[in-house]
């Protein structure tokens, strides 16, 4: 269980940590450092998803035959769909802060505040979820999923969510709040991941046997967010190729750690 508890975790101190660069930077995350790690971040998701993910959910459903693609095929759209829908949200949260930000007042700041926040909120309930799943299928033993696939996966995890915690904290002081009150809302922006995950893990225990679907369901989540926020994050700018340098160094990690830790 403590395993468990440790693993529910590591995401949310990835946020934490993120958010108490406003301690001591003066400006946002940027440039190589940002891509490579968020190239890395990308590596070790795309690599868990398969490995941690979709390879245990086909394994489990081995019963089937030729049809032993089925659930995983479902429920890796059902992932994709979900954030589909989330992303269908959170556009709107974002012409909301830039319209907040063309007007002036008290209010304004804080309609400001609160869409960032819950913009980035928002996303981390399906990573809450997944890692939820994950450890859900180690501690019931009935999917092939190993301790150093789910370590990878809530490690990845927390590399993303380390420049999300910074994205929220360090523009709040900018716009003139303090120190302590930009990491404490950078902090809460993933506090609904242990929370979720801990929800699943409860809930996926009494569900054994849809466990299939709820692998490959966060493997689609975890995949779209790859494709659609890390990937174009690792490739922008100049000196892209330290993003691609980095997402192989994850990736070959979390392989690495599947293999000699399973």
């Amino acid at each position: 269980m403590k395993t468990v508890m440790g693993g529910l975790l590591i995401p949310f101190i990835g946020t934490a940590s993120g958010a108490a660069c406003v301690f001591f930077l003066k400006k946002d995350l940027k440039g190589g450092a940002l891509r490579a790690l968020t190239g890395f971040a990308a590596g070790v998701m795309v690599a868990a998803s398969i490995w941690s993910l979709i390879v245990p959910a086909i394994a489990q459903s081995a019963e089937r035959g030729s049809w032993a693609f089925l659930p995983a095929f479902i429920g890796f759209w059902l992932g994709i769909l979900f954030l589909l829908l989330l992303d269908h949200i959170i556009p709107h949260l974002h012409r909301r802060m830039d319209q907040a930000d063309q007007t002036e007042g008290p209010k304004s700041s804080l309609d400001r505040t609160v869409m960032m926040v819950l913009a980035v909120t928002l996303h981390n309930i399906p990573e809450g979820m997944a890692i939820g799943v994950v450890y859900a299928g180690l501690i019931s033993g009935s999917a092939d999923i190993t301790a150093g696939g789910a370590l990878a996966l809530a490690l990845g995890i927390a590399i993303q969510n380390f420049p999300e915690g910074a994205i929220i904290s360090m523009p709040l002081f900018a716009e003139g709040k303090s120190k302590p009150k930009s990491f404490w809302l950078g902090v809460l922006s993933g506090a609904v991941e242990p929370v979720f995950g801990g929800l699943t893990v409860l809930i996926t225990r009494l569900v054994v046997p849809a466990m299939p679907y709820l692998l490959s369901f966060a493997a689609g989540a975890m995949l779209y967010v790859v494709v659609e926020e890390l990937i174009p994050e690792m490739s922008a700018g100049e000196h892209s190729n330290i993003g691609v340098v980095f997402f192989a160094v994850g990736f070959s990690l979390m392989m690495a750690l599947d293999v000699a830790l399973g």
